[in-house]
């Protein structure tokens, strides 16, 4: 039996007259990710994506590459009718929901016509097939109120279609439809969360990891490197700079006080990822900062690791506690890599007792001991960049 994929657009719906630009984007991320599962003939129509799947295609693997893709509202699996007739949505939707009528004891139908030219209302429709399912079933009831089974007819221009309802889609806004911007990506559970809810809202992702070998192993790297493919489910193609830090960390431990240290260096990180962001064509920097969670994510201190950067930086868990951005690591399978027990740069050297109420002045006169620029292009200048797929 021949199946489809109907993709409900999301809120570009909402667009006005440049939604063609957002609904191209969409089918472009669509299509990409769609050719590494199955030669699919995608086409769209009135705020709807048809996905027809091929007879020889793993139709369960076509559903789950459609449920990570930003964009869509709600995602059906439906059966094509034969033939855009009562008889035959009659009896397409007694084979193909059979196995869901095993499993129910109540149902009922639902009717969309999009065809006004079908020569029989919704109502009827759904009072026509209902009677006649009854029928072929007897051991489920109708039911209108919370019935076990709903069964979906749709009538649309060319075909009819027959499904058991509606998942939800991953939402959002297509992926690149709202720009690019550079995601620190250090390891831990925050940032892959920051840059999933980051790309949910339509940027492409480019990954910034800072690597302090010896005192971080390769084995960390890769571990970044995992939860950046980890990501590419959601967003498609993306790159990690992975830029040495190992010399810039060894300065400021030498130079500058020890309660100072963790602000300085992540000065120095916004400094290089602003650059590389520039660089890269990123018009914003993301980082998975939680408003007082550690010692340099108070309110002051963020003050002062974001005063070096042009860039606007967004922080999208800034709000939320521990709790639900481990709910969406979780969703989004990057928990168990992050908790891996490898070191990052961010654990390196860390202060006894870190400043949580900085003063710029204070900040600035213990940078006047290091040659900040040349620290910053030297470690642009051994960037790294790493392809994911």
């Amino acid at each position: 039996m021949k199946e489809v994929l109907l993709l409900k657009c999301g809120e570009i719906v909402l667009k006005g007259l440049n939604r063609k630009t957002f609904e191209d984007r969409l089918l472009k991320n669509l299509s990409r990710r769609m050719k590494h599962v199955a030669d699919c003939n995608i086409t769209m129509r009135q705020s709807v994506v048809y996905v027809e799947v091929p007879e020889d295609a793993d139709a369960d693997a076509v559903m789950d590459c459609a449920r990570h893709v930003f964009g869509f509202a709600t995602i059906s699996r439906a059966a094509v009718c034969p033939e855009k007739t009562l008889e035959s949505v009659i009896d397409t939707a007694q084979s193909y929901l059979a196995p869901r009528f095993a499993q129910a004891k109540t149902f009922k139908v639902e009717t969309k016509r999009g065809d006004k030219k079908f020569p029989m209302t919704s109502t009827e429709i759904s009072q026509h097939v209902g009677c006649e399912l009854a029928d072929r079933f007897p051991e489920v009831r109708p039911y209108m109120h919370g019935p076990d089974l709903t069964v979906h007819v749709e009538i649309r221009e060319k075909y009819a279609f027959v499904h058991a309802g509606p998942e939800p889609g991953a939402g959002g806004m297509p992926i690149g439809s709202n720009g690019r911007a550079a995601l620190l990506l250090s390891g831990g559970i925050d940032s892959p969360v920051a840059g999933w809810m980051m790309a949910k809202r339509g940027l492409e992702l480019v990954g910034v990891h800072f690597f302090s070998y010896p005192y971080t192993s390769e084995r960390a790297k890769e571990k970044v490197l995992e939860l950046g493919r980890k990501l590419t489910v959601w967003c498609g193609r993306m790159s990690v700079m992975v830029v040495p830090f190992t010399k810039i960390q060894e300065e400021i431990r030498e130079k500058c006080h020890e309660e100072l240290f963790t602000l300085i260096m992540r000065r120095f990180m916004m400094r290089i990822a602003e650059r590389v962001a520039v660089e890269y064509g990123c018009g914003a920097l993301i980082t998975g900062e939680s408003l007082g969670q550690v010692a340099s994510q108070t309110m002051p201190a963020m003050g002062v690791t974001g005063a070096v950067c042009e860039l606007p930086i967004f922080r999208p868990c800034i709000g939320m506690d521990k709790e639900e951005i481990v709910t969406i690591a979780r969703k989004i399978d990057t928990f168990e890599t992050s908790i891996l027990p490898y070191e990052d740069c961010c654990t390196v050297f860390t202060p006894k007792h870190p400043n949580t109420k900085p003063k710029m002045p204070k900040i600035l006169e213990a940078e006047s001991h290091l040659d900040v620029d040349a620290l910053v292009d030297e470690a642009v200048a051994g960037v790294e960049i790493i392809h994911l797929p």
